[in-house]
């Protein structure tokens, strides 16, 4: 019997990755806390500015996510993650500092141009640790930093807000991310070969059955070829829409929540921890048997219909049955998290290492611009309309759209990408 590929590497790499990822986390969840906590009123915001904010980070995500998977994927991942750790954990900490809006729109945006390297190099860095069988679950492992995250801290925040108010709240989650930096650089390594807690046969090992894969996939001749590929230029486009109904939920789940009769913040901090408990089950179990079959496919679109479905129901129950409509929250937000370990293992598998950082990059771009256009549509239609069942509806259609081009686009069990390559 084959004796497992380096296992010490799970130990070592996935705990920080995980940790890593989940203090860079909080700014996109915490905000819906702030505003819902008094924020809006402290700072004079209307329903219209208050969309706006909470979507301004998606912006800045938007800009900066091709220059930053680039430099992770050809200088280094370990060094562009410490910076942004640093910046981010400073910014965040400042928004609880802030007097006026202004400060508050320029911060954010900030928070987004900071926090948009994370991401792709955190998965470039994966990609370089994790064999093909291995990724999904190890993509698993990093991305489930977010529903973690929003878990405790939709918890935490509640209380942090109620027992300090929502400006000690931000500096308190902010400042471990500064603390946390120090400990990446120290504990986290490139690539096998620089391990010194890795002997030289499990490196080579490992490095040896990474190459085996590259040597598998077809070449692709630069980023220009890469992003006119239709295989890439689909998965923007899933993204985009998933990502639309993703944020536009996690944003203002809060908002939602504190709108039911009797409800106050401690209480909205429960209920809106409660749809994560089911996330974190789900993209367990879709990673593990993603791996064992490597069919990504089965493994994305029918979560995605499943949280589309749940958003329709939502849309034609209505808003005067709260608690029917929690659970169906709760089934969305499940849903919505489980197929995210399988759907990146799918972009670092179909193109070779040379463009794999950019398009990684280009698919999370477009997606933070479906977050952006997410998270603004929800917050000024729940304004507009005083209600929430035109975002229930918003957020059912992106969701069907995803579904649907994951159909069309990812092949199952193997997939190749389609593309004329250059001689």
């Amino acid at each position: 019997m084959n004796q497992p590929l380096a296992p010490k590497r799970w130990f070592r790499i996935i705990p920080i990755v995980f940790i890593t990822y989940s203090l860079a986390y909080l700014d996109r969840a915490n905000f819906g806390f702030a505003v819902a906590g008094g924020m809006a009123a402290d700072l004079n915001i209307d329903k219209a500015t208050s969309s706006l904010l909470g979507s301004l980070f998606f912006l800045g995500y938007f800009f900066f996510q091709i220059p930053g998977a680039h430099y992770a994927a050809n200088k280094s991942a370990k060094k562009l993650i410490f910076i942004s750790l640093i910046l981010w954990g400073a910014l965040a900490a400042a928004t609880g500092m802030v007097s006026n809006v202004g400060s508050l729109i320029t911060i954010r945006f900030m928070l987004g141009v900071v926090e948009s390297a994370v991401m792709p190099s955190m998965l470039i860095l994966l990609s370089h640790w994790f064999t093909k069988k291995e990724r999904s679950r190890a993509n698993t492992f990093l991305i489930l930093g977010n529903p973690v995250t929003v878990l405790w801290m939709s918890v935490l925040s509640g209380y942090l807000i109620d027992s300090m108010g929502w400006r000690w709240m931000f500096i308190i989650q902010g400042i471990p991310g500064i603390i946390w930096a120090f400990i990446w650089w120290k504990m986290i390594d490139e690539k096998p070969k620089d391990a010194n807690w890795l002997d030289e046969s499990e490196k080579q090992a490992v490095e040896k059955q990474l190459s085996e894969e590259q040597a598998g996939i077809k070449p692709v001749k630069n980023y220009a070829e890469a992003f006119k590929s239709a295989t890439v230029i689909l998965l923007c486009f899933q993204y985009f829409f998933w990502s639309l109904g993703v944020y536009g939920f996690v944003m203002w789940l809060p908002s939602i929540i504190k709108a039911a009769p009797d409800m106050d913040i401690v209480k909205t901090g429960w209920l809106s921890s409660v749809p994560y408990l089911l996330a974190i089950t789900g993209m367990l179990a879709t990673s593990y048997f993603s791996d064992k079959t490597l069919n990504r496919k089965i493994f994305i679109w029918p979560f995605l219909l499943t949280a589309s479905v749940a958003f329709f129901c939502s849309y034609f129950i209505g808003t005067n049955h709260f608690w029917i409509s929690f659970v169906l929250l709760v089934i969305a937000g499940g849903a919505l998290y489980a197929p995210y370990g399988p759907f990146f293992a799918v972009i670092t598998e179909i193109l070779p290492k040379n463009v794999a950082g950019g398009a990684l990059g280009l698919i999370n771009s477009i997606g933070a611009l479906g977050s952006f256009i997410g998270a603004y549509l929800v917050g000024y239609l729940n304004g507009k309309t005083g209600g929430f069942e035109a975002s229930y509806l918003l957020m059912a259609v992106a969701l069907l759209i995803s579904g649907v081009i994951t159909i069309i686009v990812v092949k199952a069990p193997d997939y190749n990408l389609k593309m004329t390559v250059q001689n």
